[in-house]
């Protein structure tokens, strides 16, 4: 079942209220992300579909920067109504635990991989998962392959990785993944990472290649290692409180732009991978890492408690049987 599909099956359940909008119902979409981000130029696309198609129905208004309050917080507030929308990514695993599968390390070999398990019964299952949450998973977006910036050296096998302080979001199998690698993972809000290099209270940190050059890593950071450990996504969420106030063709129409929208987002984030590693070359010292060396150290991991037990057994076989079908 598609995201659509879902949306029409909460609204014909009438677990939303759907209603005759009599003017025009602004639509406020946060994220952690910056001006320039890879987030900001995908809402923007986002904005002008909406707009050109359903402009006398919705206006969307951005929200950079964690403006409308933390991910962790918002995310709370698309179900109880305060909040719209929201474009995040990291963390959803608080809210939808197989949401954690992208923690799972080397699991996507490229953005199509990615692209084939939204479209399968892994991706259903990632989509039921926010059942009962109050919120509904519009279309999951690019964000991108994570490499490993730091200030103290290059990172080519795991044991490079001994005794640095790196950065992770505020999830535990992302923690869990880095300590096993044999750093000390040190997970912190998106918004303090800059401050936290500058000052030296962390090493380094690990994000798509073309967050460390939008937010200015190169800066405060001397290596860039392409480890491409883990592939995230980013995932558009609608409130069902907020999809209540629309009436239900223009809720289903405003999911299907979202999900129409996904594809133009991977082209893109595939186009910027290679643009931006060119671009920070004459910024920062950039490596390749040993991947076998990477993919041993993190084996265990795909039987480790904290993934199994939270993505759930099922999620993670589902997903592998349809990657291996690709």
């Amino acid at each position: 079942m598609t995201p659509t599909e879902r949306t029409g099956l909460v609204l014909a359940l009438g677990l939303l209220a759907p209603q005759a909008a009599l003017a025009q119902t602004t639509m406020q979409i946060n994220t952690s992300q910056n001006e320039g981000s890879f987030a900001h130029v995908f809402l923007q696309e986002f904005q002008e579909r909406v707009e050109a198609e359903l402009g006398d129905e919705i206006a969307i208004e951005i929200f950079l920067g964690n403006t409308l309050g933390e991910e962790e917080d918002v995310l709370q507030g698309l179900g109880v109504g305060t909040h719209h929308a929201t474009l995040s990514a990291s963390a959803v695993a608080q809210i939808n635990p197989r949401a954690a599968i992208f923690d799972l390390p080397y699991l996507f070999e490229d953005r199509a991989a990615v692209q084939h398990f939204a479209a399968s019964e892994a991706g259903d299952m990632l989509a039921e998962g926010f059942d009962g949450t109050g919120m509904v998973l519009a279309a999951m977006w690019d964000n991108g392959f994570r490499v490993i910036t730091n200030s103290e050296r290059p990172i080519v096998t795991p044991s490079d990785l001994e005794g640095l302080r790196i950065r992770t979001p505020t999830n535990r199998q992302r923690v869990t993944m880095f300590n096993e690698l044999g750093a000390n993972a040190t997970p912190m809000s998106f918004g303090e990472v800059y401050s936290a290099l500058d000052q030296g209270v962390i090493d380094g940190q690990e994000n798509p290649a073309q967050v460390a050059e939008n937010d200015r890593f190169y800066e405060v950071q001397d290596y860039m290692s392409l480890s491409n450990h883990v592939y995230l996504p980013t995932f558009l969420l609608i409130g069902e409180p907020f999809l209540g106030r629309l009436d239900a063709d223009t809720a289903t129409r405003l999911m299907e732009i979202a999900q129409e929208t996904a594809g133009w987002t991977f082209d893109w984030g595939d186009e910027t991978d290679a643009r931006v590693v060119d671009e920070l070359a004459d910024r920062i010292e950039i490596n390749e890492v040993d991947f076998e060396a990477f993919q041993d150290g993190a084996a265990p991991l795909y039987e480790e408690p904290i993934f199994v037990d939270a993505i759930g057994a099922d999620m993670i076989e589902t997903t592998l049987r349809v990657l291996d079908e690709m």
